[in-house]
């Protein structure tokens, strides 16, 4: 059984985000409407077709449905799509490898801390890219497992002087491979930490960062439109703060607004 196949019955995840806050999806929510200013971007028309990759129990796909934006989701979990169906029946259950659309169907798609729970990374990112049109948006954000900078580190493989002194050697190396080597590049995996009681956070299996999310997503054909290390609101200043400089890629998490590039 792969490691995606043990959410597929898991309740007690389910249970688990049908409690969740749902302010803590306000920024990922804003930013798939295109809410979010960019350069050269306004907000999507109304009736918009908008995708959740990983959408739980479908607090996002209600809310963007409530803004008018013809939402969509998918999830490997039959539980969490039990509920999701709930909001909407353009919540179903897929695979996990191959996203269950036609080509360039969606205006805008995404997926909020999902990427690290993934078994094949590199291909769910070329999937995302897929069936979003030319011109259409992209939101992808997971945690920095390689943050170098940081307090309260919730992994064992961010926590302590040591870990973020392996963290650093990996992004030094990981930007060389990028250059000199890209054919090579690939997310490094991590065995799950598998806790009696249920914990969503510790059985991540890919070591998810900026500089490679980044590389892919502009390796399919992306323009990556902003990097910040903060994945929900926090007070203006001190995201300025937080995101003014390179030090960003050393930090928290890994929240990247992309578009799909449009061909000549």
């Amino acid at each position: 059984m792969g490691h995606q196949d043990t959410y597929k019955e898991n309740e007690v995840y389910a249970e688990f985000l049908a409690n969740w806050d749902i302010h803590f999806y306000s920024k990922y929510i804003d930013a798939l409407a295109c809410a979010t200013p960019l350069k050269n971007h306004t907000v999507l028309a109304p009736d918009s077709r908008i995708l959740d990759v990983g959408c739980g129990v479908g607090q996002v796909v209600l809310k963007l449905k409530e803004r008018g934006y013809s939402a969509h989701g998918v999830d490997v979990s039959l539980a969490n799509i039990a509920r999701a169906s709930s909001h909407s029946p353009e919540c179903v259950i897929y695979d996990g490898r191959h996203l269950p659309f036609e080509n360039e169907f969606f205006d805008s798609a995404g997926a909020l801390n999902v990427l690290e729970h993934v078994e094949e990374p590199e291909n769910f990112l070329k999937e995302l890219v897929r069936v979003i049109r030319p011109g259409g948006r992209l939101v992808i954000s997971s945690p920095n497992f390689l943050r170098v900078l940081g307090f309260k580190d919730y992994h064992p493989r961010m926590r302590g002087i040591a870990n973020k002194m392996r963290n650093w050697k990996s992004l030094s190396k990981i930007r060389r491979e990028i250059k000199t080597n890209p054919d090579c590049v690939r997310f490094e995996r991590m065995p799950p930490i598998v806790k009696e009681v249920f914990s969503p956070d510790d059985d991540a299996i890919i070591v998810t960062n900026p500089l490679q999310m980044k590389f892919f997503l502009e390796r399919y054909g992306c323009r990556v439109e902003s990097i910040v290390c903060t994945d929900r609101y926090v007070h203006p200043l001190l995201d300025l703060c937080l995101n003014l400089t390179p030090l960003r890629y050393l930090m928290f998490n890994s929240f990247i607004v992309a578009t799909k590039k449009i061909s000549a």
